[in-house]
């Protein structure tokens, strides 16, 4: 089925310099669970995320799913591959909520978007905050325990006070057995922080979520 841009569609294309691409545009819809794009999957496009929250995650030859320290509710998909000139996906995206994408086509090095400035300058932007991310995430690992880690991972995986997740991957991205991982989220839900519902945890304590996480003020900040 073909959606018709909107008004908040072409904002966000300009908000990319990206307006002289709007009649090649397409709009996608996924639900939780779908995989956005999948590691190694050959492509000629990027995404710019409208709305909703996705993972990026790396999948072993065993088919564990690694998350790569960061999420996404906005910016681009497929901004590392356009860059390195690969025409592949070199992570998979999986949606963790109702997630909108614009597809945006583009043609190889001649497209208009690479001598845009303003997307140019948005993209750098995106790389290095994931960059940042991922440097800082990495380092929480070796320093911090694993309550503090879930509690970091919920907070910066949760769409509309909603953690959902595949557990074992959860396990695996913050280096804790999955045995371990049940007895802090049932540690968590004892204390009302967390709720267990059917296919997700409600998070009830926001608050005391962040005081346990390991980056307090970086979560403290965001709520200002």
């Amino acid at each position: 089925m073909t959606y018709p841009l909107q008004e908040h569609h072409f904002k966000l294309l300009k908000k990319y310099g990206l307006s002289d691409h709007h009649a090649l545009c397409e709009i996608r819809h996924y639900e939780s669970g779908d995989i956005v794009f999948s590691q190694g999957f050959e492509y000629k496009y990027i995404l710019l995320v409208v709305s909703g929250k996705a993972k990026v995650c790396t999948t072993s030859p065993s088919g564990k799913s690694l998350v790569l320290a960061y999420y996404l509710s906005s910016g681009i998909i497929g901004d590392v591959e356009l860059m390195s000139k690969t025409n592949y996906a070199t992570a998979s995206v999986v949606a963790l909520s109702a997630f909108e994408c614009l597809v945006v086509p583009f043609q190889d090095d001649d497209d208009t978007m690479f001598k845009n400035l303003t997307f140019m300058t948005e993209l750098a932007k995106g790389l290095s905050n994931n960059l940042m991310s991922s440097s800082h995430d990495y380092s929480s690992n070796a320093l911090y325990s694993g309550e503090q880690r879930l509690c970091t991972y919920i907070l910066k995986g949760a769409y509309k006070n909603y953690f959902y997740d595949n557990l074992s991957d959860v396990a695996a991205t913050i280096g804790i057995s999955y045995r371990h991982l049940l007895r802090l989220l049932k540690k968590l839900c004892e204390s009302n922080i967390l709720k267990k519902e059917k296919r997700a945890f409600l998070l009830l304590d926001k608050e005391k979520l962040i005081q346990y996480s390991s980056e307090v003020s970086y979560f403290e900040n965001e709520t200002l």
